[in-house]
């Protein structure tokens, strides 16, 4: 029963946040708003559900302080990259697509789905909240999360230099962690959401919880993420299919020599 209630918590305040956002957006004529507010979202249903969780206190704390910490600094990430930008292509792609009442439909496909998605992927937290202690799996856990959060961090941090240089307009970043992955980002989110998940598995419910990373990480690597900035820097940087050829798409690799050596014949 209180894992049912937790859940009924979470799934409460991420909707309840998702149409705060939305009427945010509308005010500010700006629908990729969500994106600023994904990251807080997930720490704010940690927070809600903190209470009712049953488990034990240390891993509670751990599990939901992490959460935490993710979720602001990618929220706050997201605002300042954002704030000095116009709106974001894929939602103004969105708009043009939706006809004359563009706000009703970015509600339900957009807004909605991405409360109901922050709810699901949200499940080995709040059963992380019900478990039994930090055992192996769960030090496991931190030490993934905190690979991916500095993966995350780092290369967030070498692309916001990267772009803030103007001798580097229309170039590819490819040094650093972009070297070794094409989307050090979102491989680094992804390795914090398994780290969240290795926490959870103290119990059989948050075992069950596994089909939570793995959406997230489909979602990054097949979904929302990677394909759709990917079909659009091909279109705008021409030496982006040679960093292509040479580069991991998503887990981090050596480059590849061969393609190296066709790139430097050319």
């Amino acid at each position: 029963m209180s894992w049912a209630i937790s859940a009924a918590v979470a799934l409460g305040v991420a909707l309840v946040a998702v149409c705060v956002t939305f009427a945010i957006a509308l005010a500010r004529r700006r629908y990729d708003t969500i994106d600023t507010i994904w990251g807080l979202g997930f720490a704010l249903v940690a927070v809600a559900a903190f209470p009712f969780g049953t488990g034990d206190l240390i891993l509670r704390l751990v599990v939901t302080g992490l959460t935490v910490v993710w979720g602001l600094r990618l929220s706050l990430h997201l605002h300042l990259r954002n704030s000095k930008q116009p709106e974001d292509p894929r939602y103004a792609r969105m708009v043009e697509r939706a006809g004359t009442r563009p706000a009703p439909r970015l509600f339900v496909r957009v807004y909605l789905v991405q409360a109901l998605v922050l709810w699901f992927v949200s499940l080995p937290v709040l059963a992380a909240q019900h478990g039994t202690g930090i055992g192996v799996l769960g030090w496991l856990g931190v030490a993934v999360w905190l690979a991916g959060f500095g993966f995350e961090t780092i290369g967030d941090e070498q692309l916001r230099r990267f772009r803030a240089d103007p001798a580097n307009r229309g170039r590819v970043l490819d040094t650093g962690l972009w070297r070794y992955t094409r989307h050090p980002n979102y491989f680094g989110d992804a390795c914090v959401w398994w780290g969240l998940y290795l926490l959870a598995c103290s119990t059989w419910v948050g075992a069950a919880t596994v089909l939570s990373p793995v959406a997230m990480t489909f979602a990054l690597a097949k979904g929302t993420g990677k394909p759709l900035l990917e079909k659009g820097l091909h279109r705008t940087r021409p030496a982006y299919a040679y960093y292509v050829e040479r580069t991991s798409g998503f887990f981090p690799l050596p480059p590849r020599r061969a393609a190296i050596r066709r790139s430097a014949r050319r």
